[in-house]
């Protein structure tokens, strides 16, 4: 099986946002324990989108900035388009497991730091196979 680079460098980015954005997401689901579940799932849901998507912006931008200035245009738009469809698919999937999940937990009365860990740890394994499954379904990569 050959290996791709694009896909690993994407799946490496993932991970790198995975562990910043899971870090935070816990502390601040820990800070918001003294409000009802389902608002500390949301609004740790949303702190760690902030978290992920600056960060793997950044990253993306710097790992294909110069892959991009030798491409046509035309490639580049089409590899963008499927990369926003197959992160599009992923992050429903994501959230349909992560906030359920995270929701499950605190009231099941975990610790709101270790809820947040196990539900991050859980839906972002299921969002990298969706999405490397999606990007060689589409031959992005």
């Amino acid at each position: 099986m050959k290996l791709n680079q694009q896909l690993l460098q994407i799946n490496r980015n993932v991970l790198i946002c995975f562990i910043v954005s899971a870090s935070l997401s816990a502390v601040i689901a820990q800070l918001l324990s003294d409000y009802e579940n389902y608002l500390n799932t949301t609004f740790t849901i949303i702190f760690g989108y902030i978290v992920y998507f600056g960060i793997f912006s950044c990253l993306f931008y710097w790992d294909n900035k110069g892959r991009y200035k030798t491409m046509k245009s035309s490639l580049i738009r089409k590899e963008l388009l499927a990369l926003v469809s197959s992160f599009g698919v992923g992050e429903i999937i994501y959230l349909g497991v992560r906030w359920p999940s995270l929701y499950y937990f605190l009231e099941m009365g975990i610790e709101p730091f270790l809820a947040s860990l196990i539900s991050e740890i859980i839906s972002t394994a299921v969002y990298m196979v969706t999405v490397t499954v999606f990007l060689r379904k589409t031959k992005t990569f």
